[in-house]
């Protein structure tokens, strides 16, 4: 058996949700229904920012090998305007410690967009903030020659019947969608495999 480990937030974590909701345990699903020698790991922690991430890090890669690594962050940071120059250090910390201890595996970077648009909380700061957030995921995945989801939330965000009922976060028909945007993007990946 190979290990997916996915490391994220309470998107990952499946918050407010059964664990078996959340969208590792559905990608688990289908690797069963596939026959794919995989065991999905999922290390989402609610409230996890970069920064959070990149001081667990080291603790979650010595607990088991690590084949293919789903790197999930960066919501939180953007919703306290963490400046977009630290997240992508962060996040690029985080990937040089997986290469680090496991050379072998693969990383997938889970991109992810402002859920609204900012400007209306005042000018155009907010706006210019929403488009950098946007563009460090794939200027980090093009950087590290990583597969790339474009938008984890793609589909979800905004519908109010696939979010709870903060608006925030997915519910669990929400969470089946956020593993479809996943798999679009990981299930080839495992495909050519030997």
């Amino acid at each position: 058996m190979q290990n997916i480990l996915f490391f994220g937030n309470s998107l990952t974590a499946g918050y407010q949700l059964r664990a078996s909701e959340a969208f590792p345990s559905l990608i688990q699903e289908r690797l069963d229904s596939l026959k794919l020698p995989y065991k999905a790991l999922n290390y989402g922690v609610s409230g996890e920012t970069t920064a959070g991430g990149r001081q667990r890090i080291a603790s979650v890669l010595a607990r088991q090998p690590v084949d293919v690594f789903v790197l999930e962050l960066g919501a939180n940071d953007g919703l306290r305007g963490i400046p977009v120059r630290e997240t992508t250090q962060n996040l690029q910390a985080i990937i040089d410690q997986v290469k680090l201890k496991y050379p072998k595996a693969r990383i997938v970077l889970v991109g992810l967009e402002f859920p609204f648009d900012l400007s209306v909380l005042g000018g155009h700061q907010y706006g210019r903030y929403a488009a950098e957030f946007k563009a460090l995921f794939r200027t980090l995945a093009e950087k590290n020659s990583l597969p790339f989801v474009p938008f984890l939330l793609q589909g979800v965000l905004g519908q109010r019947h696939l979010n709870l009922p903060d608006g925030v976060h997915p519910n669990a028909a929400g969470q089946k969608i956020l593993a479809n945007n996943v798999w679009a993007i990981l299930g080839p990946m495992l495909d050519d495999q030997p």
